[in-house]
């Protein structure tokens, strides 16, 4: 075990990033075509594809799912994944014979005022970002500011992208990606310690615990910037045999990850996005149960991976920039 998403077998990450304009790009790519649902909680997403996820819908399976920077310009890394996917022959067929289409979903947060140089042209780097970033995927990738969480931020902090997994009862293995750039904090005040501590393992943020006194003043809400400058957004993994439908719930349960580790969290001026998915390597063996332990697991990993976010990340060298944990902590 790794402590990342990709402990869960048929998973690989790869990250992209352009320092110059100070975003990136995370690719999830599967081994093979993976079930996959998504849950939407903030008031502001951006996203692509996830109508599709719904349980009703017609297709099964998807190729890769795609997290990108870049507010409503990040859509276009969706493409690069899929230019990638196309070159390997991957992706789904109407028709015996037909050429493949692979079927990508992707949500995005916006980094567009974190001082980086934004006057890129005609089009954004993000297309050529998501191919960059499907190419180099694999099962070991850099956490903090790498990837989508490049240019991330929260109201007090340098965000960033972070992961954990763990191994439920079940025997099943669950992991988290997340890339956190959120309207809130993921720390408790101005201290060191994570609103995630309560889950922490093996010291994977520092160790730090929960404060021995929270003061009222820590509970104030506090949140940066305007409306459409922020979000959350994750995907949790399982190497379970699921349908659509139970990985639409695990992604609702997974959810919760987020409010045990960002306060506030789903705000107005977020656009919080879990996607789950389910790459069917060990059945259920009690669908109800199994899955009640699957999704209380995945919300603790990704509680565990947004306070890695922040604790791997490191600060952007642009004037005026928020400082990384690390920066205030040690």
């Amino acid at each position: 075990m790794k402590n990342l998403i990709t402990d869960v077998a048929g998973t690989r990450i790869g990250n992209a990033s352009d320092a110059k304009v100070a975003t990136g790009t995370t690719a999830i790519v599967f081994d093979e075509p993976a079930v996959v649902a998504v849950d939407v909680r903030g008031g502001a997403p951006g996203t692509i594809e996830t109508d599709l996820l719904e349980p009703h819908r017609t297709v099964e399976r998807i190729d890769a799912v795609v997290l990108c920077g870049g507010s409503a310009f990040g859509l276009e890394a969706a493409s690069g994944v899929q230019a990638w996917l196309s070159e390997q022959g991957r992706g789904f067929t109407f028709v015996r014979g037909d050429k493949p289409i692979p079927i990508v979903a992707g949500a995005i947060l916006f980094d567009l005022l974190n001082g980086g140089d934004k006057n890129w042209g005609r089009y954004g780097p993000y297309r050529e970002l998501g191919y960059e970033a499907a190419k180099v995927a694999g099962t070991e990738f850099a956490l903090g500011t790498a990837g989508t969480g490049y240019g991330a931020t929260t109201v007090n902090l340098k965000g960033g992208l972070g992961s954990a997994s763990a191994k439920a009862r079940t025997g099943h293995t669950v992991g988290a990606l997340v890339a956190v750039n959120a309207a809130g904090s993921v720390t408790v005040g101005d201290g060191p310690h994570f609103w995630a501590a309560p889950f922490e393992q093996d010291g994977e943020f520092g160790g730090r615990g929960f404060p021995a006194k929270n003061p009222p003043e820590t509970l104030a809400v506090r949140t940066k910037g305007r409306p459409r400058e922020n979000t959350t957004i994750a995907i949790v993994a399982t190497d379970a045999v699921l349908t659509k439908a139970q990985a639409k719930q695990l992604a609702v349960m997974a959810q919760d990850g987020l409010a045990r580790a960002i306060y506030p969290a789903h705000t107005t001026i977020d656009g919080d996005t879990v996607f789950a998915a389910a790459t069917g390597r060990i059945p259920l063996a009690e669908p109800m149960m199994d899955l009640t332990e699957l999704g209380s697991i995945a919300a603790n990993a990704l509680a565990r991976a947004i306070a890695r976010g922040i604790y791997e990340a490191s600060a952007l060298p642009f004037p005026g920039a928020l400082p990384a944990w690390r920066d205030r902590f040690g």
